[in-house]
């Protein structure tokens, strides 16, 4: 009973029992019943001191599970941590070989050039021991990769140069007739342009009144006075320069008559061609679509030394190639020479560099080497286009793959690695050849440069030279 009034003392101000029973619910919500009676109050007060047991559990145990709970928040953070620099240096980075600012995880496309993408070897290489200035200098003639690299090679290169050539006139056999006296062309035998001739057929008849006078003086010498040799032979030799032929000469002392017409032959073989043309011309011959007709004609008058017809002789021609000013060098007087000419395909013929013309052609960046060639069996047409192949060896010379070395238009370059990264380094080169390229000056052979110099420029970047 005691313990019952204590209970009822702890939670009930008023010292009248009825007053207490009143007051008490046992939830402190209001009075409590007097038909409950003590053993209702009783039972009140054993919930309420359970209620209070809980609560303080209860607390207890979340405080224990919020310190739990931030012990497992930052253990998993540092294992975080340590998952993901473990990843790093496993991840798969794959990027496209014409745009590098792309990096994917995974297999793909390009989303701005649609190339597959590749995957980049060593991506996961350590970069802890660059330097910070390393990684501050500029894009545009500082690259950070891994790629291969190469050095120069010192060594002599086997060569083929190919050249393309026009079959030309050769200009040493051009011939031309003129006029040994003033006259009037009374009948022509030449018809048209490129006519063949022949040595000793007949070219024209001129009427000359000079030749007709050394004629008549010549007679006189004969009838006057015979045993005068000397000065008919003198008469004679003068007649035979002035173009008169000696069986003409003959015929006319036989006769004793003077011819007022004499007869000019052709002293060469070969084709006609345009009276007064020049016997030498930089240009390569070019035929006409049609034959003109000739500018000498019956009835015209033509003065002493004037040039009336020009002969070229089919027989002897010479190849023009045009060389390029790379493999000017490589080419000299008595390199043989392989030809292919395209009338015959199948055909091939020998010969070597006779001459190499010092000067440009007019509009031509090609220098011309000329190869004499007999064409009296082979008939090459003039004007027809060959092609011409020159096997030569060059000197001890410092090499390196064409694909490392860079075109910048005036200026080379190539990529020269220096500890880890890779600077742009500017070169002068010379010829091309097997997929090399001779590299002349700015090298040292200890020099490791970047074996494939257009995989570390961006397609929409640019390179800077340092001057």
């Amino acid at each position: 009973m005691k313990k019952k009034t204590l209970i009822i003392k702890r939670y009930c101000q008023d010292k009248n029992s009825e007053n207490r029973r009143k007051h008490f619910d046992g939830m402190g919500h209001g009075p409590l019943p007097r038909e409950r009676g003590w053993g209702e109050a009783l039972q009140a007060g054993r919930a309420f001191r359970t209620f209070s047991r809980t609560t303080i559990i209860i607390k207890t145990f979340l405080l224990l599970s919020s310190a739990l709970g931030l012990m497992v928040f930052i253990g998993c953070k540092d294992h975080s941590k340590a998952r993901v620099t473990s990843n790093a240096g496993t991840e798969e980075i794959y990027t496209c070989s014409m745009h590098p600012q792309i990096i994917e995880h995974a297999p793909g496309h390009c989303p701005i050039c649609g190339m597959t993408l590749v995957k980049k070897e060593n991506a996961a290489r350590e970069i802890s021991k660059v330097d910070l200035s390393t990684l501050l200098q500029p894009v545009n003639n500082t690259v950070l990769s891994s790629i291969p690299v190469t050095t120069m090679q010192v060594e002599k290169q086997q060569l083929r140069l190919n050249a393309l050539g026009t079959v030309e006139y050769d200009t040493r056999f051009m011939k031309t007739i003129s006029a040994r006296v003033s006259g009037r062309i009374n009948k022509l035998y030449i018809k048209y342009r490129f006519q063949p001739v022949r040595a000793g057929e007949k070219i024209m008849e001129l009427y000359s009144p000079e030749l007709l006078t050394a004629q008549q003086n010549l007679l006189f010498l004969i009838k006057s006075d015979p045993e005068n040799e000397a000065l008919i032979d003198a008469a004679k030799q003068r007649l035979l320069l002035l173009g008169m032929h000696e069986i003409d000469l003959q015929r006319m002392i036989t006769n004793g008559n003077a011819q007022p017409n004499i007869t000019v032959y052709s002293n060469y073989t070969g084709h006609i061609h345009e009276a007064g043309q020049k016997g030498y011309s930089t240009e390569p011959v070019s035929l006409p679509t049609e034959t003109p007709e000739l500018t000498v004609k019956e009835g015209m008058y033509v003065d002493r030394g004037q040039p009336v017809f020009q002969v070229n002789n089919m027989n002897h021609v010479w190849i023009s190639l045009s060389l390029f000013p790379r493999d000017i060098s490589l080419v000299k007087v008595g390199t043989p020479v392989t030809i292919i000419p395209e009338t015959e395909p199948d055909k091939k013929i020998h010969g070597k560099i006779n001459f190499i013309e010092p000067f440009y052609r007019d509009n031509s960046k090609t220098v011309t080497a000329r190869v004499y060639l007999d064409n009296s069996a082979l008939m090459i047409p003039v004007g027809s286009q060959v092609k011409a192949t020159m096997d030569v060896s060059t000197s001890l010379n410092n090499w390196l793959p064409q694909a490392a070395v860079l075109s910048l238009g005036l200026n080379k370059v190539v990529f020269l690695k220096e500890r880890k990264v890779f600077k742009v380094k500017p070169v002068k080169t010379g010829i091309t050849a097997n997929n090399l390229i001779q590299i002349t000056n700015c090298l040292s052979e200890k020099d490791s440069v970047a074996t494939n110099a257009q995989f570390l420029v961006d397609s929409e970047g640019f390179i800077k030279v340092k001057k």
